[in-house]
């Protein structure tokens, strides 16, 4: 899983009816027929793997734990989860206890007991999950690969070599009805040794001035014009109040009193109680209140080292530390009177982070949950989507919401060579929140927006000019067409064709984002973090922040406010959100013409912290997101746009209906 964000880069670790529902689960049933004696599990197979990188069987002696999911009544969850998020359904809200989910919807103990009676048969070792969402298996590869009629080869991949099936795995017949998914057969990354000691805060990072303190408040009249037009200098980071006055928040009177908002995060920074609390005092934010924040950690931490060649399994502990302090400032900064739960997840694995997300459905913690995590969607395991579809379900039926930022590298042509949406955030029962550029005016006002898609060029060595205009792509929203999920109901005559066919494909497919909010970095977040300095010594300091890392916990928050306005909890609220499509801003790349450019002055410290070693001059452009493009109407950068005090209101129930 990679984190969010784009000032800090914290290390790459690891988003109605029955008939309708066709269209909005994933690709690839958990359960395709093989033959009579067996079943394809579906997404056994990872798209990394192919013949080129392919170094023949696995040693069939080396040890393999995987899990296997088990389902219960998934197509009466899938109708049940659908006709309570949908606002036009008589059964809208009503949604159930995750008892109820259980008993109703889970895998029944006899279910539970076939599949370990048939694995203990295969002579695996079993240990079923407490909350009965999987069974773990353990054995040898000869005993596995016979158990899945599966076969197991070594790959070489970016310098290591890595376990993976060569084939799909096959189930029973008579026991594929009860099996989401197989997980673990692949190890990419492979599992560390536990490691209790988080490490300490992340090297210190300092933004350079000068500064606007509103969007156009400074203009840098010393260094050279684009566009025509002299521009002004990047914000210092908008601060809470800002984005309250910008959205809509301050004038709908609402706080998100009432509501509490999950996010989930890897680790837990041992400084965050005392950083939050110093940045609300510092910005203007309410003090939090008694219980108002609470922690729920892992019972151990793995994987926390820095990512390298010699550790290609390290999720550099420390860099997640900035993410969370990021997500949770955001959402109290937008929705001060929210109650806020941090879930941290052991590690940035996918398993870590199901075990946090599944901790959250299981105890239904909060109803709104935040994620500012994902990975590009070819490079994640497609045996987790099941997984995954059926945490974001089982949510869905408890009145749980879950949002996942869309990415920060536009459509990945860049980071992967390959155009492809972000996981978890392409999954149908997902809310993904793209980005924008957001311009906020001296009194708080909503200037403007443009999706959030950054081209950098640097100031010549006379100062005349600037080098490359308008420069090469430095980072966007991500969005786009998934390869592997078919075009949920909520999409159908809103996402145009031309996105939903832009892989080829004759059957429509999933188009992310849905929504967006403020992300660039450029006219980002202020935030408070402790860090560590050159000189050894460890203090608080604040630096501007963006990514869609940022637009995930904003627009959570803004949901907060929403569903105090309605008055019970929003659920999954693509439908709604996509039934409110003309009440939000409707984003595009250039909201003055097409003739009319944007851009920002930025100036940076070279070393990062100050002035010593010099500073970077350079411009930063708005709306230029990859191939990526925020247009009128639906778009693959914001998707049906940005928040208003409108779409706040319309969730005063007896208003919208």
């Amino acid at each position: 899983m990679h984190i969010r964000g784009v000032n800090r880069r914290a290390g790459v670790a690891l988003a109605a009816t029955l008939p309708l529902l066709a269209a909005a689960v994933a690709v690839g049933a958990p359960a395709v027929a093989a033959s009579p004696s067996g079943h394809v599990v579906a997404g056994g197979k990872p798209a990394w793997t192919a013949a080129a990188v392919d170094r023949g069987q696995t040693a069939a002696h080396n040890s393999v734990t995987a899990r296997v999911y088990v389902m219960g009544d998934q197509a009466g969850l899938q109708a049940f989860a659908a006709a309570a998020s949908d606002p036009s359904n008589a059964a809208y809200g009503h949604y159930l206890s995750p008892a109820q989910v259980k008993q109703r919807y889970g895998a029944t103990k006899a279910q539970i007991d076939r599949i370990v009676t048939w694995l203990k048969g295969a002579g695996l070792r079993t240990s079923v999950d407490p909350a009965g969402n999987y069974v773990s298996v353990t054995g040898d590869v000869s005993t596995v690969q016979a158990a899945f009629s599966v076969k197991l080869h070594d790959y070489a991949v970016s310098g290591h070599v890595y376990r993976a099936p060569a084939t799909s795995p096959v189930v029973p017949a008579d026991i594929a009805s009860d099996i989401v998914a197989i997980t673990g057969l692949d190890n990419k990354p492979t599992q560390a040794t536990h490691d209790d000691t988080l490490p300490g805060p992340g090297a210190a990072f300092v933004n350079a001035g000068p500064f606007s303190s509103y969007y156009g408040q400074n203009l840098a009249k010393s260094l050279p014009k684009a566009y025509g037009r002299t521009v002004p200098y990047t914000v210092k980071g908008y601060n809470g109040h800002q984005l309250r006055d910008a959205y809509g928040a301050t004038a709908s009177g609402r706080t998100g009193k009432g509501v509490t908002v999950a996010i989930v995060d890897a680790y837990d920074s041992p400084t965050i109680k005392s950083d939050i609390a110093t940045y609300a005092h510092r910005n203007g934010d309410a003090p939090y209140k008694a219980g108002q924040f609470k922690q729920i950690d892992a019972a151990t931490w793995t994987n926390t080292g820095d990512p390298s060649q010699a550790n290609p399994n390290g999720c550099g502990a420390s860099g997640w530390y900035g993410e969370q302090t990021l997500d949770i400032e955001a959402v109290h900064a937008v929705a001060p009177a929210a109650d806020i739960r941090y879930v941290g997840a052991a590690s940035c694995q996918d398993s870590d982070l199901i075990n946090a997300l599944s901790y959250i459905v299981d105890h239904r913690t909060a109803t709104i949950v935040s994620d500012s995590w994902g990975e590009p969607e070819l490079g994640s395991d497609a045996a987790n989507d099941a997984v995954y579809d059926n945490i974001f379900l089982r949510g869905a039926a408890e009145g749980i919401g879950f949002y996942f930022s869309s990415g920060d590298n536009g459509d990945e042509v860049a980071n992967t060579g390959t155009k492809q949406s972000d996981s978890p955030a392409s999954l149908p029962y997902v809310t993904a929140v793209g980005g924008t550029s957001l311009a906020v005016g001296k009194h708080g006002n909503y200037e403007f927006e443009t999706g959030w898609g950054t081209g950098k060029s640097t100031l010549s060595t006379d100062g005349k000019s600037w080098v490359g205009f308008p420069g090469a792509y430095h980072g966007g929203a991500g969005g786009g067409t998934s390869a592997r999920t078919t075009q949920p109901w909520y999409q159908h005559g809103i996402v145009p064709a031309a996105l939903s066919h832009a892989n080829g494909t004759k059957a429509a497919m999933r188009v992310v984002p849905d929504v967006a909010a403020v992300a660039d970095p450029n006219t980002g977040f202020l935030v408070g973090q402790t860090q560590t300095w050159p000189n050894g010594t460890v203090k608080y300091g604040e630096y501007r922040i963006g990514g869609t890392s940022l637009a995930s916990p904003v627009f959570a928050a803004i949901q907060a406010l929403a569903q105090q306005e309605q008055g019970f909890p929003l659920g999954f609220a693509n439908p709604a959100i996509y039934a409110r499509h003309g009440l939000l801003h409707d984003v595009t790349d250039h909201p003055f013409g097409p003739k009319v450019g944007l851009a920002v002055a930025r100036v940076d410290f070279a070393n990062g912290v100050d002035a010593s070693n010099g500073l970077a001059v350079s411009l930063r452009t708005l709306g230029q997101d990859s191939s990526l493009a925020a247009t009128k109407g639906y778009d693959d950068v914001t998707g049906v746009g940005s928040p208003t005090l409108s779409y706040i209101e319309s969730y005063n129930w007896h208003h919208f209906r």
